[in-house]
């Protein structure tokens, strides 16, 4: 089969060299200036970039990473959720041959030959001229089957400037320079761990957006990149694309997702998921001064508690109503900031701001990366989710970590890590009664067990408290009284 849907790809030679902007600011120039529906993607395992794009282009961002997904797992996903839209943006990450290794292993140029796709590459034209075309023309000659297309020039000095690049890239490296984006005054996107602010933190949103798409309207030849995006060629695939297969569990399980400014790291792809294993999706916020809602299964994704802790801590309502619910047994899923979330307390300079105390230690914030990179995971220890002897691919990125020395046979893991860092070196997935939290990040679309086991999970917990004649919610449930069996 075949996929003829448009599609464009912007990279850059480095990390931070204004894709991310360019990227959200085409994104949206094509929805508000051409009247497109634009389906946008993100490189690699990345939330923040990718809720800024989903802010440009009025949908869900989705996620490609070869690491975390097969190739056919990652052109199935791209052309399903490609087909209603006119065409596709996709935004690749650090430099366009940057991968684990020297071979360029999951780099952008791979996923961009994978997808068939033209690349435009995003050049920092600061404090430089005519070796532009000298780093555009190696990145064509390292990899000749990566289409780079076009150039877009970022942080432009001035029409001078200008005239030496233009000229050099067009001379020497025989494509097109589509856009000249000068240096910009004001930073409309402020940057934060090694990336933007998140949206779901930012002010004025929309504002920023619209800022974006004016300038890259302004600054872009908008109508011709998206010929360029037009001009992809087919994209063979071997059966027609299903996101995710149509095995249903018992319907009518309601899982929780805390979902608000503390914690906002989550795949859209993972609603998805659990959507299409038969659960309805509560939002709930952690700020808001109220007990857990009536669910069947709590999901705690990633995000940066630590700019909440005030609200956090003052919330005692809300944090004994989920160490209430994990005592009668409720499945609980946590990554990364739910995992401090769940722990007794995290620890900011000389100040202690307690959370819930499901796990008893405390966790602490370092002024450096804990752990940062893919991980790889073995089941070896019994847990809520997953089979022993099931490995699993993941991605972390943590400030924190536990505070002291522990042993890591004092507590109960469910991974051994045989890459990446975890909770403790080598070490991840913390385990208490129906409780998994981990660091590591998953991702559905890699990952069809991880869904299926947390509605599972929700449905037993489900006909558990059916059993026991609860009607009337969480609350009911005696805190310690029966909970469910580990499922593996």
């Amino acid at each position: 089969m075949e996929f003829k849907r448009s599609r464009l790809m912007i990279a850059a030679l480095r990390g931070g060299a204004g894709k991310t902007v360019i990227s959200l600011g085409l994104a949206a120039a094509w929805k508000h200036q051409l009247g497109l529906r634009i389906s946008a993607f993100k490189k690699g395992p990345d939330y923040i970039d990718s809720g800024w794009l989903s802010a440009a282009s009025g949908g869900p961002c989705y996620n490609l990473d070869q690491y975390l997904m097969s190739s056919e797992q990652i052109v199935g996903s791209f052309a399903a959720r490609s087909a209603q839209s006119d065409g596709s943006l996709i935004e690749g990450n650090r430099g366009i041959y940057d991968g684990v290794d020297a071979k360029g292993s999951y780099s952008t140029a791979e996923l961009a030959k994978l997808l068939a796709c033209p690349v435009v590459l995003v050049v920092d034209a600061a404090k430089v001229t005519r070796t532009v075309a000298a780093m555009v023309l190696g990145c064509q000659k390292l990899d000749p089957g990566v289409n780079i297309a076009a150039v877009i020039l970022n942080q432009v000095s001035g029409k001078r400037h200008e005239k030496v690049l233009r000229e050099s890239i067009e001379k020497y490296c025989g494509i097109p320079v589509l856009g000249v984006v000068p240096r910009q005054a004001r930073n409309f996107f402020p940057e934060r761990h090694l990336g933007l602010v998140p949206a779901e933190e930012a002010a004025d949103v929309p504002e920023a957006v619209l800022a974006a798409a004016d300038v890259m309207g302004h600054h872009l030849d908008v109508r011709a990149l998206w010929e360029l995006a037009r001009s992809a060629s087919p994209l063979a695939f071997s059966a027609a694309p299903e996101p995710f297969g149509t095995q249903r569990v018992g319907g009518g399980v309601k899982i929780g997702v805390i979902r608000d400014s503390s914690f906002q790291f989550y795949y859209p792809e993972n609603f998805e998921a659990l959507e299409a294993n038969g659960a309805s999706l509560v939002w709930i916020s952690s700020l808001e001064k109220a007990p857990l809602p009536e669910i069947d299964a709590l999901y705690i994704g990633g995000g940066f508690p630590e700019t909440h802790l005030e609200q956090l801590a003052a919330n005692q309502i809300f944090r004994d109503s989920i160490l209430s619910a994990v005592e009668a047994g409720l499945p609980v899923y946590a990554e990364c900031g739910g995992l401090m979330f769940l722990c007794r307390g995290i620890r900011r300079g000389d100040v202690l701001f307690p959370m819930t105390g499901v796990f008893p230690f405390e966790v602490s914030l370092g002024a450096k990366p804990q752990g940062h990179g893919y991980t790889l995971m073995r089941c070896v220890g019994a847990n809520p989710f997953f089979p022993l002897g099931t490995i699993l691919r993941g991605h972390e990125f943590h400030y924190s970590g536990i505070a002291g020395s522990i042993d890591p046979g004092s507590l109960p893991f469910a991974f051994k890590l045989e890459k990446g860092h975890g909770v403790v070196a080598g070490w991840d997935g913390l385990c208490y009664k129906n409780v998994l939290a981990t660091y590591s990040h998953l991702h559905a679309a890699g990952n069809d067990l991880w869904a299926r086991s947390l509605a599972r999970a929700a449905e037993s917990f489900k006909s558990l408290k059916a059993t026991m004649s609860v009607d009337s919610g969480l609350d009911s449930v005696r805190p310690g009284s029966r909970s469910l069996p580990v499922v593996y």
